[in-house]
């Protein structure tokens, strides 16, 4: 077995309120996963790009659940071409279902609050995910795009995929 992260969505899509490390840390407790998962978001405290433990950051490959590889390393992910990925490598929600074409989520569409190098956005995050007033804007992606880090702005009630990335490896 070698070392990889993995990047796992909820089980459900989520407006701009959201607990997301609660739901990320919950849900993988709740389908066996041993190992930390954080959201794949920008937050008050932390930009996306830093939610890796350092030492992880270059060296492993972030997978889907199945091992199926999405990108050479979370670096990739931030390097200003949005977080191009292959679409036909599927994500998988923590219960095993494919976000891109399972009807749970009805847009293909993550959030994220970044900018294209994974830096918050504190205009454009629901007010750090705390409100899904239809007045307060976040950052998505629409993931038939093939990219992570698509530039959109969205009204904070819509109900999107939300990711979460494995933050440390556990062997």
């Amino acid at each position: 077995f070698f070392s990889q992260l993995h990047l796992v969505a909820l089980n459900f899509p989520l407006s701009g309120d959201m607990r997301a490390d609660f739901q990320c840390f919950r849900q993988a407790q709740l389908a066996g996963l041993t190992s930390t998962y954080r959201a794949f978001l920008s937050s008050h405290l932390q930009d996306l790009a830093t939610v890796v433990r350092k030492t992880d950051r270059h060296h492993l490959p972030v997978v889907n659940l199945q091992g199926e590889t999405l990108f050479s390393n979370w670096e990739s992910i931030f390097d200003g071409n949005g977080g191009q990925f292959n679409i036909h490598v599927p994500i998988y929600s923590f219960d095993g279902r494919n976000v891109m074409t399972d009807s749970s989520w009805p847009q293909k569409i993550i959030w994220h609050g970044s900018t294209a190098n994974g830096i918050r956005l504190v205009s454009n995050y629901c007010e750090a995910w705390h409100t899904a007033d239809m007045g307060a804007m976040g950052q998505a992606s629409s993931l038939n795009t093939g990219k992570l880090l698509d530039q959109k702005l969205y009204s904070c009630n819509n109900q999107f995929i939300v990711l979460c990335i494995e933050n440390s490896f556990v062997s």
